[in-house]
């Protein structure tokens, strides 16, 4: 099992940065596959970014390329999710997951455990 906790969320203002990170524990962070997801208010949870078992592939959601980059460093066990030249559309509550397979994949139902959340707000 592993245990998520989402930090770094924060009110921006639009075209502002934030840095999201998940702090994981357990024994199986290092080889499964990591994810961020998104949910505003009323809408559906949406696939954000994932970064595989070692870093060296990632995978966007077209909304988000080329301005949110993902990146983890087994060593700390930390997952982060750099969001810069945000957008109020960006505004939501950011969640980190853990894949249930070491390669990314933007399927919510292949993620069993999930961080608390953290809120990001971007005004215009």
């Amino acid at each position: 099992q592993v245990q998520l906790v989402d930090s770094g969320g924060g009110l921006v203002q639009a075209g502002g940065s934030l840095r999201l990170s998940c702090a994981a524990s357990g024994r199986t962070f290092s080889s499964r596959a990591m994810g961020w997801f998104r949910q505003a208010l009323g809408k559906e949870r949406e696939f954000v970014a994932a970064v595989s078992w070692r870093g060296g592939s990632t995978y966007y959601a077209d909304s988000v390329k080329g301005r949110f980059t993902i990146s983890r460093d087994n060593a700390k066990n930390t997952v982060y999710l750099q969001m810069n030249s945000l957008k109020p559309e960006d505004t939501a509550v950011y969640y980190c997951a853990a894949s249930r397979t070491p390669a990314t994949t933007s399927r919510l139902g292949e993620y069993p455990n999930w961080g608390q959340g953290t809120q990001v707000t971007v005004s215009s």
